[in-house]
């Protein structure tokens, strides 16, 4: 039932009591109830059937105001969540981005060796404070989709975050997820997902891949991530190259969580592995 239909129930139910009441009393019952009798027993009937029947509609009216109300504040909040995640991407990224550029520009004057080293510490810094930016808005775009008002991670299972960042990847990329979600902390969920994002972004801009795969797997009681892509390849170790700034900082994530990430061709295939210390693989 309606709020608006609630209301004029609200409204009628007490007046047609009241109606019925009196036609009954007047045409059936007078012989038996006396006038002084049934002018009592009005209100009586109207407060009996207000306590059984509207009653309910006020409670149910009740519920209806308060999902409306919950409503309007997760309208505000998604629209607040979407005006930060456009500040951001139009203010700092867009900055970050600029000042990118600039360093490069920089790096590239051979002229200036003896300040290389500064510029790839801080085109390092530009570039990781550039990713976490981009990694927020997505979140919050992610988050601003979701039905909830403020989910998160601990909220939302980390394969159904993976599920959303690669229904936004223009290349094909195939799930295969058997670890729990229970499994990971909720650190490791974050920190993961921002590897894995780091990887399919590297598919996307480097790789020149047709296909991709996403797995997860338990493996002699270990957890192991593997994304794979049926891309280029590399050549060389890309870990000696300073100018991998996500891999290194992918690298650098993984180790403050005592996991390991392990990068090689297998046949036509570019491997990327994220396994807990200690495992074999």
């Amino acid at each position: 039932m309606s709020y608006k239909q609630i209301k004029w129930m609200i409204l009628l139910i007490p007046t047609l009591t009241v109606g019925v009441w009196e036609y009954v009393r007047h045409q059936f019952l007078l012989p038996y109830i006396s006038m002084d009798l049934g002018n009592w027993l009005t209100p009586v009937m109207v407060y009996v059937v207000s306590i059984t029947l509207v009653k309910k509609l006020f409670r149910n009216m009740e519920r209806i105001q308060k999902e409306l109300e919950q409503e309007r504040a997760a309208k505000a909040v998604l629209e607040s969540r979407e005006k930060l995640a456009k500040e951001l991407h139009d203010g700092i990224a867009q900055s970050l981005f600029l000042l990118s550029v600039q360093i490069e520009r920089l790096e590239s004057k051979r002229k200036q060796e003896k300040h290389l080293d500064e510029v790839y510490a801080i085109r390092k810094t530009v570039h990781e404070v550039n990713r976490y930016v981009r990694q927020s808005i997505a979140n919050l775009r992610y988050d601003s989709q979701s039905q909830s008002v403020s989910p998160t991670l601990d909220s939302v299972s980390l394969r159904n975050q993976i599920g959303r960042m690669i229904r936004d990847t223009p290349i094909p990329i195939n799930l295969e997820w058997d670890i729990k979600d229970e499994d990971f902390t909720a650190k490791e969920k974050i920190e993961l997902l921002a590897c894995m994002r780091e990887a399919v972004v590297n598919i996307q801009k480097h790789a020149k891949a047709s296909e991709g795969w996403i797995m997860g797997e338990n493996k002699n009681g270990y957890r192991l991530i593997t994304i794979k892509d049926n891309g280029r390849g590399f050549a060389g170790d890309p870990f000696a190259m300073k100018d991998r700034y996500g891999l290194h900082i992918m690298k650098e994530r993984l180790k403050a969580m005592n996991w390991n990430l392990k990068l090689y061709r297998e046949q036509e295939y570019t491997v990327v592995q994220f396994s807990q210390d200690g495992e074999h693989v």
